[in-house]
């Protein structure tokens, strides 16, 4: 399996975290594997063979070959069906609402088609990347589109960024109170802000991650025990770590560290 990460152009770097790619032949057995929130939405192109996507009960749909999923609030079952080809677009947090009118709150566990989002520039989006034979050739096509749907990067929203960047600072561990004390704005702007801007709650977003800081030290092996971690995470108690981890991924750490840490470090990876 070949995984690849790539720096965006440092015009769009407001708004889009990394490029990555992931390939494998067919040959190679890949199972299902578990993907967890990390608070970024990513526009998917499946260049490869179809991706199956389950649901709780059991039952599966085929994603479509490119899409944007939007903000993941439940632990995602997906599995290839043949030779794994994908590009993918990372976005931070506040950075996808710049290119669409499509209101992020509603893409909520969903894969979302180009067309949908971008009307008939999204199929020839999908068209032109689909062709391309290089990685390379694939960014170039996906920043001249981003380039020309960014009406000015003066659009940042200022409040938006600096709530994200103070989350990831402090890995989550900090109050909604807090947050709006500290950005001098009313919780429920605040609140209002992040349903339109990011499609998650601040505490929503806190809660990923602070699990995205914990994922690492597990990946890491950064712990002495499930205690430690809990004190580490500044969670009240080890049975408030463990039920705010099993929210996302759905199975306890140690369950989730033994079966589904190497695939999901990839997805969900913060970096």
């Amino acid at each position: 399996m070949n995984y690849k990460t790539y720096n965006p152009n440092v015009d769009l770097s407001a708004f889009v975290k990394c490029y990555w790619t992931l390939a494998a032949p067919k040959e190679i057995k890949q199972e299902k594997q578990r993907i967890v929130p990390d608070g970024c939405l990513e526009m998917i192109f499946h260049y490869g063979d179809f991706f199956k996507q389950y649901y709780e009960d059991g039952s599966f749909i085929f994603q479509p070959k490119c899409f944007v999923f939007g903000q993941i609030t439940i632990p995602l079952d997906i599995e290839p069906t043949g030779e794994t080809g994908i590009f993918a677009v990372r976005f931070h947090p506040e950075g996808f609402t710049h290119f669409a009118h499509l209101p992020i709150n509603t893409m909520e566990n969903r894969a979302v088609s180009l067309q949908e989002i971008f009307g008939d520039d999204g199929i020839q989006l999908e068209k032109d990347v689909l062709i391309a034979l290089r990685n390379e050739d694939r960014i170039k096509v996906v920043e001249t589109f981003l380039f020309k749907r960014l009406t000015t990067p003066e659009s940042i929203d200022r409040i938006a960024k600096s709530s994200v960047e103070l989350i990831l600072l402090l890995n989550g561990q900090l109050s909604i109170h807090e947050l709006s004390e500290h950005l001098k704005i009313n919780r429920r702007q605040l609140e209002r802000k992040f349903s339109s801007v990011i499609g998650l709650s601040p505490k929503q977003l806190s809660k990923i991650i602070r699990l995205q800081s914990t994922l690492k030290m597990l990946a890491n092996k950064q712990f002495r025990s499930l205690t430690s971690m809990a004190y580490d995470g500044n969670y009240y108690d080890q049975a408030h770590f463990i039920k705010d981890f099993k929210e996302f991924t759905g199975v306890s750490p140690k369950k989730f560290y033994a079966n589904n840490l190497k695939m999901s470090s990839l997805f969900t990876s913060t970096e």
